[in-house]
């Protein structure tokens, strides 16, 4: 199984250092940008499991990067800020953020609360319109009936659920769900994909899954 995986939106190389070392030792991937819109960027790529937000970004507020990401991901944020003040702790939360660590911080501190994020993440039923997806109980509910898919099926159609809306590449599933491990030219993710389109289509979940011509596949939203 894959490390999970934590973006650190951070201007401060030092921090940002010490989180990366502090981290990695924990046994996470981590990825790094120093402003808001290279963090946009990131987070939309490399779809982390978690995002670490430093509020004092170089080219606008974290607030903002918090409100951006809000529009079409439900991924965890983390808030780190200096600003330790009740309005402020108010305001971030009602942007979107999932909780806040207050610097300076003691790494301890902060890894359990990084632990809470992606233990509630995991296991939170995922809902779209008449779609339900249980993690914990791998059930799948569409109008109530249950969706009988493969492990790779479930796995494909969690990682959708997560953000609908988003198309992801062949390249990108096969990253997330085979770890990269799908030699060149493999249709293996059209075909679970294909079969995937079919299960829906026998329950009636007409134009749930789309196939962007060129790019990838997506859940309407």
């Amino acid at each position: 199984m894959n490390a999970q995986t934590i973006l650190v939106i951070e201007d401060d190389h030092d921090i940002a250092n010490v989180l990366r070392m502090d981290l990695a030792d924990a046994g996470f991937e981590v990825k790094h940008a120093d402003a808001a819109m290279t963090g946009l960027i990131k987070a939309r790529e490399d779809n982390p499991d978690l995002i670490l937000l430093d509020l004092g970004l170089p080219d606008f507020d974290g607030g903002d990067v918090v409100q951006r990401l809000r529009k079409n991901s439900t991924v965890p944020v983390i808030v780190l800020t200096a600003r330790d003040t009740v309005d402020e702790k108010v305001r971030l939360l009602s942007l979107g953020a999932d909780d806040y660590v207050i610097k300076p911080f003691h790494p301890d501190e902060l890894l359990a609360r990084i632990k809470v994020q992606l233990r509630q993440r995991g296991s939170e039923t995922l809902t779209l319109g008449d779609l339900q997806l249980d993690p914990q109980k791998r059930l799948v509910l569409f109008q109530g009936e249950e969706l009988r898919l493969s492990p790779k099926e479930f796995d494909i159609l969690a990682l959708l659920m997560r953000q609908p809306g988003r198309v992801y590449s062949r390249q990108e599933i096969g990253q997330e769900i085979w770890q990269g491990r799908l030699p060149e030219g493999s249709n293996v993710v059209d075909v679970h994909m294909a079969n995937l389109r079919a299960k829906l289509r026998d329950l009636e979940g007409y134009g749930l899954l789309r196939t962007v011509r060129g790019v990838g596949y997506a859940l309407r939203g």
